[in-house]
């Protein structure tokens, strides 16, 4: 029938490895905790990690889209459970979905059984009974349910309504470097695991002094005597093996640690390391230091998230929302220099708003405008600055023209108002005012 049809056997075994190898990378780079889930998923745990990526949602966008670049389509979802992520992923997701842990029994309750991760007898004997729904089986009485399916449905239910903890196994590979204290007694008091966490960060910075290496991203895990783990991840900017500011970081995020009935192991692994290259000191010829703000940066990316954290640096585009891009706080350098010829506002609007103002085509500014509900008269003005656009990028930019006018009220505020169109050829805009940028 399909004479062009391509037939393999299926590679178990190259799967589960390749499989493994992912979650290898999501270990590294998304959350301390990753484990397979099934034959084609993973399970990630980003709790005290998905700050660090600006939110669960983002988190979720930067994953697909990582995989998506190197050819792998996925589907994401976030949930308060293992089970209900589950689901998620794999009915709801397109390509991600994110539901808050309150939420999590209601995201599922219309999905099909097959969602619970249930034998497959176990759904045609439900489908038998009328139940296609998980929301219909959790309505049922669960004594009836436990005596003819066994404790594995009431299990599952109780998985994705969160109702019963399911542990997550993490993956560990031995190219990565970590260290480990297991106690006699457990322990709980924020002053003794302050103290051992001191400890390990010692034993690790030993471990990655002798390859030369330096930890870019920590995480500490917390193994409860109710088999529960909680963890701690943070990030520096670049490679470090300073002990001191490692442990401060880590210890910064005590407080969101729940001991339980008591801590029985502490883990700490280094899942993404890099040479570390020796310091310069000076420039050699003044002695003067270069100040070193990394220190700040990595207080201030572990407490709000490494994708607030970023300086500015100009780009090549005249239209001013395209003139300027975000970098990282310690990137290089860059070559281009902030252009001189016209002054521009310190706040620029992420998007122009519009305004009402009247002025005399085709050159002139307005005598006063109303922005945001406010009106304000005009003292002083100038300009116009004209700005054309950018017709490589699109057609509907090859005859757009603004013209940009500094403007100054009567209590001395100064703004960064243009109007769309150059006043003479009705192409070039539609005489619309509006405002893009604060001075001062």
């Amino acid at each position: 029938m399909c004479a062009e049809l391509i037939v393999a056997d299926a590679d178990l075994e190259g799967d589960e490895e390749h499989l493994d190898r992912l979650a290898l990378w999501a270990l590294r780079r998304y959350a301390p905790i990753v484990a397979a889930d099934g034959r084609d998923g993973l399970v990630l745990d980003v709790t005290g990690a998905a700050h660090l990526h600006h939110g669960e949602e983002a988190l979720l966008a930067d994953m697909v889209e990582r995989l998506a670049a190197v050819g792998v389509a996925a589907r994401a979802a976030a949930s308060g459970t293992w089970g209900s992520a589950h689901a998620l992923a794999r009915y709801v997701a397109l390509p991600t979905a994110a539901v808050s842990s309150d939420q999590s029994g209601r995201a599922i309750a219309h999905l099909p059984t097959r969602a619970l991760r249930l034998p497959e007898d176990t759904i045609l004997a439900l489908s038998k009974m009328g139940l296609d729904q998980v929301g219909e089986i959790e309505r049922q009485p669960r004594a009836p349910l436990a005596l003819r399916f066994g404790p594995e449905l009431t299990r599952r239910l109780d998985h994705a309504y969160g109702r019963t903890a399911e542990p997550i196994e993490p993956i560990e590979a031995p190219e990565i470097i970590q260290v480990r204290r297991a106690f006699a007694e457990p322990i709980s008091a924020p002053e003794t695991l302050a103290r051992y966490t001191l400890q390990l960060v010692e034993a690790l910075c030993r471990l990655l002094d002798a390859k030369s290496l330096g930890a870019r991203t920590l995480d500490l895990r917390f193994h409860r005597v109710d088999n529960q783990i909680e963890v701690v991840r943070i990030g520096v900017a670049k490679p470090l093996r300073d002990i001191r500011r490692l442990t401060r970081l880590l210890c910064d995020k005590l407080e969101t640690v729940d001991p339980g009935f008591g801590v029985e192991t502490m883990v700490l692994t280094a899942p993404f390391t890099d040479l570390l290259l020796p310091l310069a000191t000076s420039n050699g010829l003044t002695g003067v230091t270069d100040p070193d703000v990394s220190e700040l940066i990595d207080m201030l990316a572990n407490r709000h998230g490494a994708r607030r954290l970023y300086r500015l640096a100009p780009a090549q585009s005249d239209v001013p929302e395209r003139s300027v891009r975000k970098l990282e706080p310690e990137a290089p350098e860059i070559a281009e220099a902030w252009p001189l010829r016209w002054p521009r506002p310190a706040r620029l609007l992420s998007r122009p708003e519009p305004i009402e103002a009247l002025s005399l085509l085709p050159d002139r500014p307005p005598g006063s405008f109303t922005w945001r509900g406010v009106r304000r008269r005009v003292s002083r003005a100038d300009g116009p600055e004209r700005i054309f656009g950018e017709w490589w990028r699109r057609d509907g930019e090859l005859d757009a023209v603004r013209d940009y006018f500094q403007l100054e009220d009567e209590a001395g505020s100064r703004f960064w108002v243009f109007r769309r169109g150059d006043g003479e050829q009705p192409g070039t805009g539609d005489l619309r005012w509006f405002m893009h940028g604060v001075f001062g």
